[in-house]
Parts: structure tokens; sequence; C-alpha cells
């Protein structure tokens, strides 16, 4: 199996075997499927959710909490892994754990954002605390002709700037669960090229699954949606994964890639900072001129907008694979798992609702 998997480009971080790092993706896949529905009740009977108002289009308490669920998947998965390469896993143990402990500490203060609405302030500090706790364990980006504290200060900008990239892009059903899926999917096929990345190909592992199994239940009609604390969760994730080496290098192609794969949240803010500015209102002020907003506009549906997102954040992500020279069988084959994957919970959820009158839906800002 080791040779087969040579001759296609892959022999660094599945040296830790394929057998490991599929049980961790299965592990979180089901923890999340399975949990979700539990979780979603209690939910509703303590009323913790986003209930009805102007912005948004669900009709009744739409519980937010699934971030929770994710994460909690991701933990498992990683229990896994340390059960099963205990030896593998102490030589990148520091790493796990700052990027764990970071995402815990994004999903307690987004948990209770979620249902107290804390300051904008406040949030980004803790954002830049957590950036700071990746830098003092080793993980930044390193680019060789930079001085040191320029290095801190771009990890800084690209941490806090990623994750929240991906909470505003959390508007419309599935749109962050499959945008976090399928970037997880298409850097894990970039991990697997190099023997130094066996951390962030564990991560990884764990995090598709968590957002796979999410979106079974996240599809549209949504029963329950990230929140804040699995949105931020899921963006500071991929930035701390995507530094785990892809950006410790010197070569431009390297330092393009994980832009590129992430491309669409970061458009995306892009272009709302600038039109709110323009409007001379704060970026941060709700409103309805995300990407999702502009392409329901044009008269598509929410499943249909979500589709069209997840395609673009497909398409970028191969085009980072070809930038990184991975092997073009390795691109095909994640391509292909990736998109069978999505089709199948996807229709697992339309069936679903074909049994069941649909609950609510969401559309936040």
């Amino acid at each position: 199996m080791n040779e087969f998997l040579k001759s296609f480009g892959i022999s660094g971080g599945l040296e830790i075997g394929v057998l490991p790092v599929s049980l961790i993706f299965l592990t979180a896949v089901a923890v999340t499927w399975f949990f979700i529905p539990r979780v979603r009740a209690y939910a509703v009977e303590r009323g913790l959710g986003d209930k009805p108002n102007e912005r948004r289009l669900n009709k009744e308490l739409l519980p937010n909490v699934g971030g929770l669920t994710v994460f909690a998947g991701v933990i498992a998965a990683m229990v896994l892994a340390i059960a099963l390469k205990p030896a593998l896993l102490a030589t990148v143990n520091i790493q796990l754990l700052s990027i764990a402990l970071g995402g815990a500490i994004m999903v307690l203060v987004g948990f209770i954002d979620d249902q107290f609405e804390l300051p904008s302030l406040f949030r980004i500090v803790v954002q830049i605390l957590c950036a700071g706790l990746l830098i003092v364990n080793g993980i930044r980006i390193d680019i060789t002709w930079l001085p040191m504290w320029a290095d801190a200060i771009l990890t800084i900008i690209w941490v806090v700037g990623i994750t929240n990239a991906v909470n505003l892009l959390d508007g419309i059903d599935g749109n962050v669960g499959g945008l976090g899926f399928i970037t997880a999917m298409s850097l894990l096929a970039l991990s697997t090229q190099f023997s130094t990345r066996g951390a962030a190909t564990l991560i990884l592992a764990a995090l598709a699954g968590s957002c796979l199994g999410f979106l079974r239940h996240n599809f549209n009609p949504s029963k329950i949606i990230l929140g804040d604390a699995g949105a931020t969760f899921i963006g500071f994730t991929l930035a701390a994964v995507s530094m785990l080496g892809t950006l410790k290098v010197g070569a431009a192609a390297s330092i393009l890639a994980p832009v590129v794969v992430l491309l669409v949240p970061i458009l995306d803010t892009t272009q709302v900072t600038i039109r709110r500015i323009l409007r001379g209102v704060r970026p941060d002020t709700p409103g309805k001129d995300h990407l999702h907003h502009l392409l329901l506009r044009r008269g598509l549906d929410q499943r249909r907008s979500v589709i069209a997102l997840w395609s673009a954040t497909l398409l970028l992500s191969i085009v980072s694979m070809l930038i990184q020279r991975v092997n073009i069988m390795v691109i095909l084959a994640s391509a292909i798992i990736t998109i069978a994957l999505l089709a199948l919970v996807a229709q697992q959820r339309i069936l679903e609702v074909k049994r069941t009158p649909p609950a609510s839906s969401t559309l936040e800002t």
C-alpha cells in the first residue's frame, strides 16, 4: 500500500498510516452526525438559539450550538489519534495542543457571544491572544527574508483575518460547514505530500470529518447552525493548520497556496469592508452585502447559492494544489471524494426534508 501511495506522491503525512487517518475522519463524522440531534433537542429545551427577527428567515428558534458538536468531534478524533499513534504524536504534541487550546478558547468565547453578544473589541483581543499562543509554540508564518517580528505581525493578521472572514460567511445554510470541509480536504491532500506535516494531517482529517457530519443537519433547510462558536473555530483551525509547514518556506508558490485555497472568505471580507467604508459605516456593522446575499439577490435560492460558493471554493482548492505541484491523480482523487461526500450528505438531508415538513431556514448577517 505504501508503495502504491508513493507512486501518487503520497509519502509523507500518511506515513502515520492510511487506516489511522481514515478512522480519525470517520470518528469525527460519527460524533457530529449522531450527536447533533441530541444537542439540538437540549438547545431547544434551554432556548439556546437565534430567535426570529428582521435579519433572519427562520420562523422559530434555531439552535446555534452546532459548533460545540463540531469541536467535540474534532477532540474525540484527536483522542483516538493519540491512542492509535502515541509515539508519533509525541513529536507534534505541542502543535496539536496549542491549536486545540486556541480552538477551545474560540468555541468558549463564541458560545458566550452567541448567547449574550460580547463587544467586538473583546473578541478581537481574544483572537490576537490565541494567535500569540500559536506563535510562542512555533506555529507561525516564517518567511525567510523577513525579521521575526514581521513574521509575528503577519501571523496575527492571518489568524485574526481568516477567523473573522470565515465567520462572516456563516450567513446561509451549509456555507461555512461546506467551506470548512472542502478546504480541510484540499489542505489534507497537500499535507500528505510532506513527512513533516503529521500534525496537519491528523487535525485536517478530524476537522473534515466533523464538518461533513455537521452538514448532514445543516444543509438547507438547516435544523441547527454553527453559531460564532463553530464558525470562528473552523476559521481559526484552518488558519493555524495552513501554517504547519505550508507557509514556512521562502518559495512564493508555497506562500500563495493557502491564500488561494481560502480566497472565498478573503474576497468576501475584503469587498464587504470596502463597501461599508465607502458608505461611511463601520466594517463590523451588520448588513446584507456578503457574497451569499449578492447571489440571493440574483435569483438563486439558498441551496443554489451555497452550491455556487462550494464550487468556487473547490475550484480554488484545485488551483492551490496545482500551485503546489501536487500529483494530478491526487488532485482528481481529492476532488472526486470531496464532491461525492458532499452530494451524499446533501441528498440525505433532502430526503429527510421530503419525508417531513421543513422546520426553519436561516439567513444571518
